[in-house]
Order: C-alpha cells, then structure tokens, then sequence
C-alpha cells in the first residue's frame, strides 16, 4: 500500500476556507488523484458539506465516490455514513479516533503508528513529525507531500 495523502477539505496548496468542502472544490482535488477528507452533515433526508454548519447540500451518491473520509459533524450524519458503507469517523478533539475502515485519524501532534493518518503535520512544523511510522498525512497542502514522498 502506497503512503497516502488526504486533501483537506479539498484544499491543495494550502487552506482557502471560503471554498472548502464546496462539492466542486472537493471533485476539483479528487480529479488531482487526492483522496479528500470532507464534513457531512445529514439533516432529516437530505444530506450537506460544510464545517462549522451544513452549507452544500448534496446527493447522496457524491458521498460514494472512491478515496473520500467523511467527518461526520453530527450523529445522523455518522449514523447515515456507517449505514451506506463509507470510509466514516467522528472526532473532536480527540487524540486517536477509529475510522469504519480501521485506520487511525490521529489528532496533530500525537504519536503516529503504522495504521495512522498524521493530521495536519504542517501546522506543528516547528516539530519534527517523522512521517515513517504512518500511513498517510491529511493535509491543506498534498501538493507539497505529493512532491515530497516522490524524491
């Protein structure tokens, strides 16, 4: 398995948050080759992206596209996830956090294994974060991973 990198949001070459998690930002990355991590939110029926509140309503078949991590933002949305067989997990602030395919969402700046993916590693650049231990980063900037893992 290749060392995966997880747009943020759909972010690629660093946080614009007037566009993240808007669907086409998000199709826009994915066509890139990234994975992309992305916040559902489900209200009654009908399903929505954005951060801090349900901004982009949305199919459901968007959220069956290959290589997306869903952040469930509310308990309907990850009750809703789990059900239609995505990659899915809820956190806060939580340290360590279990995705539904296994692999660890861990929070920056904490210790990395094998099965994590490091969150965010360049907002803790001042600390050396040594990627060998993990699977993969999730990250505003995968165009510069991307260019890393390949030298």
């Amino acid at each position: 398995m290749s060392f995966k990198i997880i747009s943020h949001r759909g972010n690629i070459t660093g946080s614009k948050p007037s566009r993240e998690n808007n669907p086409d930002y998000i199709l826009e990355a994915h066509r890139l080759g990234y994975e992309v991590e992305i916040d559902v939110w489900k209200l009654s029926d009908d399903w929505y992206l954005g951060h801090d509140e349900p901004e982009y309503l949305i199919e459901e078949d968007f959220l069956l596209k290959e290589d997306l991590w869903c952040h469930a933002k509310n308990l309907e949305a990850l009750e809703g996830l789990l059900k239609l067989g995505v990659v899915c997990f809820w956190h806060e602030n939580d340290k360590y956090t279990l995705t539904s395919n296994g692999v660890i969402w861990t929070f920056p700046g904490y210790p990395l294994c094998k099965k994590s993916i490091c969150v965010m590693p360049r907002r803790y650049a001042e600390q050396f974060v040594d990627l060998s231990n993990c699977m993969g980063v999730c990250t505003d900037y995968p165009s510069e991973f991307k260019k890393f893992i390949r030298s």
